[in-house]
């Protein structure tokens, strides 16, 4: 079961030590809420039922994290983005701001308690806390400032306005960078450990290591230094498997980086993983969904063993765990992983 040393393996570990045990965590919230039996809005929009499905999912599948993320809308709707899902399909933004002076002078910052899905969320975050302490590592989540601007015009927008209207971008980012300081602070208020910072629009999938230099990093690392500086644990997530940008992503100063299921645990150990904590990288769709419970345990141990050389690695998902995934995989790979954990 969850432990009460948790925090301080976690801590060990972004200090690049060797923790008592590896965490174990996994991104499980569409699976977590199938498990619970309720529907994807429920757990959106149920304050309660969010709160009892993680719990639950801690006391059945002994994972070392809460980790908090209905969807990537919570802190846009308030801002004016329009979003539409059902039962089994997250929340999406299908009407976004347009991308003008005008609309960003006008954004102003939500108030965290009072504004749509926001004061649930912060709710959530304090009633875990309060059931189960410190025994878990209770992480919530914000966008970071490039991914922010993505969803705040639209991924297609905001990739034509790196070339057309580039310091409004900038500008737009330097908003979220105060924005989601302020959001993540509410959040580290309400309860949370650690704050899971996501740029996926700022992968390799969409933007290049120059760019990203250009245009992400700075406002990642103003974000994530004022959330240490707020005494939260920062970990970064991009989904991300190539170096170059693992290696920018570093030097952006999380607390630990979260590293996608295409490169290899071993080599990202002996490069970037010299210098920063890393979490990951069981994948998927690839494993976890489609793989037997032999080839999970397998995966699980190899993973495992390669990333907690030398110390400094957290184990987890590469990102998240599919709704049909086998709930007998997720309890082999949880116990494959708790197996293997000690030093």
């Amino acid at each position: 079961m969850a432990y009460s040393g948790v925090l301080d393996d976690v801590r060990t570990c972004i200090h690049l030590g060797r923790p008592a045990r590896v965490p174990v965590f996994a991104l499980g919230e569409m699976f977590n809420a199938r498990v619970a039996g309720i529907t994807w809005a429920e757990y959106t929009n149920d304050l309660g039922k969010l709160v009892a499905c993680e719990i639950a999912a801690v006391q059945q599948f002994d994972y070392d994290w809460v980790y908090l993320n209905p969807d990537d809308n919570v802190e846009f709707e308030p801002l004016g983005v329009k979003t539409r899902g059902s039962d089994f399909v997250p929340l999406a933004a299908y009407e976004f701001l347009p991308a003008s002076w005008e609309a960003l002078g006008k954004l102003r910052l939500p108030a965290f308690q009072r504004t749509g899905r926001m004061p649930a969320f912060l709710a959530a975050i304090s009633q875990i806390k309060r059931r189960l302490r410190d025994t878990i590592c209770l992480t919530s989540r914000v966008a970071a400032p490039f991914s922010s601007v993505a969803l705040l015009y639209g991924t297609q927008v905001a990739m034509m306005m790196l070339v057309e209207q580039p310091e409004l971008f900038r500008s737009t980012a330097a908003f979220f960078v105060d924005m989601m300081s302020a959001w993540g602070r509410a959040q580290i208020r309400a309860g949370a450990d650690a704050i899971w910072v996501g740029d996926c629009v700022a992968s390799s999938h969409f933007i290049s290591p120059a760019h990203y230099a250009d245009y992400a990093a700075h406002a990642a690392m103003a974000l994530n230094s004022a959330l240490r500086n707020d005494g939260a644990i920062v970990f970064y997530h991009a989904g991300e498997s190539a170096l170059p940008h693992l290696e920018l992503m570093a030097d952006t100063g999380p607390d630990a980086l979260s590293i996608g299921g295409g490169i290899d645990i071993k080599h990202a150990k002996e490069t970037v993983g010299k210098r920063i904590c890393l979490l990951g990288n069981i994948r998927g769709m690839e494993t976890l969904q489609s793989g037997s419970p032999a080839h999970v345990a397998q995966e699980t141990r190899r993973i495992m063993e390669a990333g907690k050389q030398h110390g400094g690695f957290i184990f987890n998902s590469e990102e998240g765990i599919p709704y049909q995934t086998p709930e007998e995989n997720i309890r082999v790979m949880m116990a494959t992983a708790k197996q293997h954990a000690r030093y």
